[in-house]
């Protein structure tokens, strides 16, 4: 390894400059070819193609000096490398795979974990700002925090299967309740899909993949999925931010703008409870026995940002209850990703 002072790190191999000289072979072949100008798109294809290899040469000379002793000049090749974002995992990934020394994996687990939570930091900005009619989009973000190489394609294939079993039992003469019925059967009956009342306070109730893999999950998770269901097949059924519980709200949108907010509830559900169906008056006693005001937020639709911000607030209280605040400070920045903008 080269000594660190032999470089600096405002030097020619941490710059993202690169030498245009070789351009002059362009350009002698388009004066032999008798074309006195290179093609616009095969230059830019060049320097793209230049710029991209001089940056990886430079990210590989990076990587070199990360077992460099000097903590001051260690953080400054840390934050040059994740200058680089998400492109820098993979030879990052290499590098480890290489090392037999625990200090420098240990270090560059370190990176990659900062890397990926910046990358997740703006996708969270970007859906809520965007694209937050998209709930499963929001959900698999949420589980991109413990699980970063999740396969979202795997995700779609499976939710979609579960939507394709409930289309499959539905008709256009069924009432709004036995379309409830249907979703109930398909997913409590026939994929077995519970509440995991012997360890609720699990983590792992909240991500969408481990739902999937167990079938076992919390009324947040459970009641999400549901939602996600019964959106695909065009059912009115929505969020309630009800406190310390989460239920759903099937909408009469008849006469209407289509828009939850101007409809009126027909009914209730509790997912967590095999998709129990109840009405109004449950959620005034329940109110009471919470000693809260019979706002009228705690009987309507709540947006999706605010259903994605739910999970975040019960994984951060269910990882600072551990004593795991570390992580549960790095949930909050990433759910003040919803509030940006």
């Amino acid at each position: 390894m080269w000594p660190v002072n032999h470089f600096h790190l405002t030097g020619s191999v941490f710059n993202s400059n690169f030498d245009f000289d070789n351009k002059q072979n362009v350009s002698h072949k388009c004066l032999v070819s008798g074309d006195t100008r290179p093609d616009a798109a095969s230059s830019l294809k060049w320097l793209k193609t230049m710029a991209e290899d001089q940056k990886h040469k430079e990210l590989k000379a990076l990587l070199s000096l990360l077992d460099e002793p000097d903590p001051d000049v260690f953080e400054q090749i840390r934050t040059r490398v994740q200058a680089y974002g998400i492109d820098a995992v993979t030879l990052l990934e290499a590098k480890w795979e290489e090392s037999f020394d625990p200090f420098l994996q240990e270090r560059i687990e370190d990176i990659i974990h900062s890397i990926q939570l910046d990358d997740l930091y703006a996708a969270i900005c970007s859906w809520a700002q965007l694209g937050s009619d998209d709930l499963l989009k929001g959900f698999i973000l949420v589980a991109r925090y413990q699980y970063p190489d999740l396969d979202t394609e795997k995700i779609f294939k499976e939710v979609g299967a579960l939507v394709q079993d409930v289309w499959l039992e539905l008709n256009d003469r069924l009432t709004a309740l036995e379309k409830i019925k249907v979703v109930n059967h398909i997913l409590f009956d026939v994929h077995k899909f519970r509440g995991n009342k012997g360890n609720i306070r699990s983590p792992e109730n909240i991500y969408l993949n481990t739902l999937l893999e167990s079938r076992k999950g919390n009324p947040l998770s459970i009641g999400i999925l549901y939602m996600i269901i019964a959106g695909s097949l065009k059912m009115p059924v929505y969020g309630v931010d009800l406190p310390n519980h989460f239920v759903l709200v099937y909408m009469d949108l008849k006469g209407s703008s289509d828009a939850p907010a101007t409809g009126n509830p027909l009914f209730y559900i509790n997912p967590f409870n095999r998709g129990a169906l109840f009405t109004h008056h449950e959620i005034e006693v329940y109110l009471r026995q919470m000693k809260l005001p019979p706002d009228e937020v705690y009987y309507r639709p709540c947006s999706n940002i605010i259903i994605i911000r739910r999970l975040f607030e019960e994984l951060i209280s269910l990882h600072a209850g551990q004593g795991n605040q570390e992580r549960a400070e790095e949930l909050k920045k990433l759910a003040s990703a919803l509030s940006v903008g």
